[in-house]
């Protein structure tokens, strides 16, 4: 089997390099091993040229069968040239193969040693078109597959691993992108967790992200949901933004994180949230403490409120139960 399927794949007709191909995704790992040293992969790669639908499928199952557990292979793809030809199979009008190829990307921008090569690709404005919608003359991001905007979200963040990509990735116009998901997303969504999650990367390295996130129109209110309704993770990265935002420049955005009512979500995500989630809420309180500036009792009053649950929390009282008490009836005279 494996010496017919290096014949077809270099030697063989359309049919029968279509077919090795699909047996290939269907070998040991071992024998796919094999095959990788004798070369298979540049048949493959050369098969993505091609304007066959057909044999692109087979090639791009292929090629994301060899990668998937060897970093090895991740990285030799990448140096078989395989991104260019990747970022040109985005623009074709198959949503299959669209989503093959994103589903490639991200896994090839999971190994360390691809990722720099990968956005000097073009990967990143690549993408960013891809999820404006600017590719196959579709302006409407609403027709890209959620599988699709999860990939090419997910392959930004593997890339925004990396700090020496993140002033790319911040310059690249992808924030505005990202703001529109968010805004037209719910907010315990599996997108908007993979949003936040990229958004708090760039925004911890680059100072330009964070203050243009900080101050476009909306964004703290959207955080501010997320933290009521978003799932743990997505929490823990909203809140991870806009303690940013606050530290960044406490005197202008400590009062719009206020005027939001963050205080109860806040609050309760100190108690119940993530480990991380919770120490990163208890030092977003601290800062959000002072609202003596405000000058109105009722304000005043939420302050002190605050401030005894605060004292609460921070005086060690450990019965886990009592606390989520304390917190809900914290939260509900806060909210009224």
């Amino acid at each position: 089997m494996e010496e017919m399927v290096v014949e077809n794949l270099f030697n063989g007709e359309r049919e029968a390099q279509i077919e090795a191909a699909r047996e290939l995704s269907k070998l040991s790992r071992k024998q796919r091993h094999k095959l990788v040293e004798r070369g298979v992969m540049s048949p493959l790669i050369l098969m993505l040229h091609s304007q066959d639908y057909e044999a692109i499928e087979a090639a791009l199952f292929a090629l994301l069968s060899l990668a998937f557990g060897s970093e090895r292979n991740k990285i030799r793809i990448v140096k078989s040239g395989a991104i260019p030809v990747l970022l040109n199979l985005l623009q074709c009008q198959n949503e299959a193969l669209i989503e093959l190829t994103l589903a490639a990307m991200l896994i090839l921008s999971s190994c360390t040693a691809n990722k720099l090569v990968i956005a000097s690709s073009g990967t990143i404005q690549h993408l960013v078109q891809f999820l404006n919608g600017d590719y196959g003359g579709d302006n409407n991001m609403n027709s890209i597959s959620m599988q699709a905007k999860l990939d090419a979200i997910a392959t930004l963040h593997n890339l925004s691993t990396c700090q020496q990509i993140i002033p790319s990735i911040a310059s690249s116009g992808l924030l505005y992108s990202l703001l529109q998901l968010i805004h037209n997303s719910e907010k315990s969504s599996e997108l908007i967790e993979k949003i936040m999650g990229l958004l708090e990367n760039i925004v911890s390295f680059s100072e330009n992200a964070l203050c243009e996130i900080a101050s476009t129109d909306g964004v703290i209110h959207a955080l501010v949901e997320t933290i009521e309704d978003g799932s743990p993770q997505c929490k823990e990265h909203a809140v991870g933004i806009l303690l940013l935002i606050c530290q960044s420049s406490r005197e202008i955005y400590r009062g719009l994180i206020l005027r939001e009512g963050v205080m109860p979500g806040l609050l309760q995500l100190s108690v119940d949230g993530t480990w991380r989630a919770k120490n990163m809420a208890r030092e977003l309180l601290l800062l959000l403490r002072d609202c003596s500036s405000y000058g109105s009792r009722n304000i005043q009053s939420k302050h002190e409120l605050v401030e005894q649950i605060m004292q609460e929390i921070d005086a060690g009282e450990n019965i886990e139960g009592t606390t989520l008490r304390l917190v809900e009836e914290m939260i509900a005279k806060l909210s009224t």
